[in-house]
């Protein structure tokens, strides 16, 4: 599969960089989706309009199996694909419009909660739809949970479904529901008569958003949000008014079931993010090789060359983190995950909160040093830059805000020995590298140390109090994974990835010291031109 993964994923990129970077432009600036609210009658068609160039990135980037082959086999190689591959071609699809990739991101958990949890008989009819790669009409999927009272308090919902015959009616409403008007099916949290308040009572359903007939099944759009980025997908106000919808799983378990989706979709977020970042650099460092001042190129000044190779340093060792998470979230999320170890498990969740909510800040941090870097021309919008600071900010509100994955950390650490699951695996991390790379894991040792001693301070506190602290225990759990992660890949990535790890971890670790070494003077061109990274079209790499 990897020899046959490296060619779709060449050809895609190439595609990324070149005429759907042009269509994401477009559809930005002058294309972006328009809620068309009643047609000539008066009739209420809630009808979302979406650019030809749009629609056909949807068709070519589906067709790719960016969905599908995760749940069924690759024709040329009779076997299922992986979320390996996906991600990849998820980390390729950001760094041309991150809004392209929000509705991969909700198909993708709908496809999950379809394969995973749904009666044959639902799954029979809507999963070949939402995994098709051209054989059958495409379903895209969506996942609706906001509702004005709700937010991140998901317990607070008060959509109600009421049975009628073997399905369900749904009345109430969706107050953030992305990918509405563009998506054949949508997931959705409901609450049946009689159950429980709180997030025990809620049930999921699949609702297809039309009928049979092509008529709207029950389902109005009150309006589209105007939102500050990823203007790419429409993400509206939606009104059930006893839309048909099916039961998935049991009954009890909704929560708990869009909870798995979540991680999943926090996954995509990173990679989104880590996408974004990419971009930044890309743009920043092509700007610095032309723009000349004072008699000389940008990328010649020292502070310039600090700045690309920090973000260099920082994007590389976060992909590389992301995607030995995602090597783990394959093992976790498949549905014969059963051999998977609890401890696995626990630390599959923990991996995924932290590379989330760091990613997320990190791609507002990278694109705000591309526009730094393009001085008043980053601020314009014929440059992509503002357009990776507007999109990249949503990163740090969908799917948990820090706030929110904070919590998460603090639960796993407190209710299922998370710490300890961390730490033995960062200890196995470091145990792992070769001796000669030993002299460079002082720092790390002392941070593993330092935080072991701060969360068992912190868990004598009362629960407010450990609260309180809950953020700073998750980032310095983050450098911890990542710093183990940047000298695992050390060991076989030869001397440009050892330059790598190096600089991370004096970002992290020594950011107060001199920097008597000075790698990004001494080794400026090893650090930026490696001989093989994850790459965009020619338009985009030798423009």
């Amino acid at each position: 599969m990897k020899n046959w993964a490296f060619t779709e994923l060449d050809q895609f990129g190439e595609r990324c960089g070149t005429e759907i970077d042009e269509r994401a432009a477009h559809t930005d600036r002058e294309g972006q989706p328009r809620l068309i609210k009643y047609d000539r009658f008066g009739n209420d068609i809630s009808h979302v309009w979406m650019n030809e160039g749009y629609k056909k990135t949807v068709e070519e980037t589906y067709n790719t199996g960016i969905v599908g082959y995760v749940h069924k086999e690759i024709p040329e190689l009779n076997q299922k694909g992986n979320y390996i591959y996906s991600y990849a071609q998820g980390y390729l699809l950001s760094q041309t419009e991150a809004g392209f990739y929000c509705p991969v991101t909700l198909t993708m958990a709908t496809a999950y909660l379809l394969d995973h949890y749904a009666d044959e008989k639902v799954k029979e009819e809507f999963l070949p739809h939402v995994i098709s790669t051209g054989e059958t009409e495409l379903f895209e999927g969506a996942t609706f949970l906001t509702e004005r009272q709700g937010g991140s308090d998901v317990g607070a919902n008060e959509t109600v479904a009421i049975k009628d015959g073997d399905h369900y009616r749904l009345t109430g409403e969706k107050y953030f529901a992305s990918n509405a008007g563009a998506c054949g099916v949508a997931t959705v949290l409901a609450r049946m008569e009689g159950a429980p308040e709180g997030t025990k009572g809620l049930s999921l359903f699949l609702v297809p958003w039309r009928n049979k007939d092509g008529s709207l099944n029950n389902i109005k759009i009150r309006r589209l949000k105007d939102k500050l980025g990823v203007r790419a997908v429409p993400s509206a106000e939606v009104e059930f008014e006893g839309a048909m919808a099916y039961l998935i799983g049991d009954s009890t378990k909704g929560f708990y079931y869009m909870m798995e989706a979540l991680n999943l979709s926090r996954v995509c977020n990173a990679v989104a993010s880590v996408g974004i970042m990419r971009r930044g650099i890309l743009e920043a460092k092509r700007y610095a090789d032309q723009r000349e001042a004072f008699g000389n190129k940008l990328s010649n000044y020292p502070m310039i060359q600090e700045t690309l190779v920090n973000l260099t340093s920082r994007q590389e060792v976060q992909l590389g983190a992301l995607f030995r998470l995602i090597s783990l979230f394959d093992r976790v999320m498949k549905k014969d995950s059963g051999h998977v170890a609890d401890d696995e498990k626990v630390l599959h969740r923990l991996l995924i909160a932290l590379v989330k909510m760091r990613t997320a800040e990190e791609a507002v941090t990278f694109s705000h040093e591309a526009i730094e870097m393009h001085g008043g021309n980053g601020y314009i919008e014929d440059f992509v830059t503002p357009r990776l600071l507007r999109d990249a900010q949503v990163l740090t509100v969908w799917e948990g805000t820090a706030n929110i994955l904070g919590l998460e950390v603090l639960r796993l650490i407190n209710k299922y020995n998370g710490a300890k699951i961390f730490t033995t695996y960062i200890e196995k991390l470091l145990n792992d590298i070769p001796d000669d790379l030993h002299p460079y894991l002082s720092p790390i040792k002392t941070g593993l140390k330092r935080m072991d001693d701060f969360i068992q301070q912190v868990q004598k506190f009362d629960p407010k109090t450990q609260t309180y602290h809950a953020k700073k225990i998750a980032n310095l759990m983050t450098d911890l994974y990542l710093s183990g992660s940047a000298f695992t890949e050390a060991m076989n990535g030869g001397e440009r990835k050892l330059l790598i790890a190096r600089q991370f971890c004096k970002q992290v670790w020594d950011e107060d010291a001199v920097d008597v070494d000075a790698l990004p003077l001494q080794f400026f061109d090893v650090f930026m031109n490696p001989s093989s990274q994850p790459m965009l079209g020619k338009r985009i790499n030798q423009t």
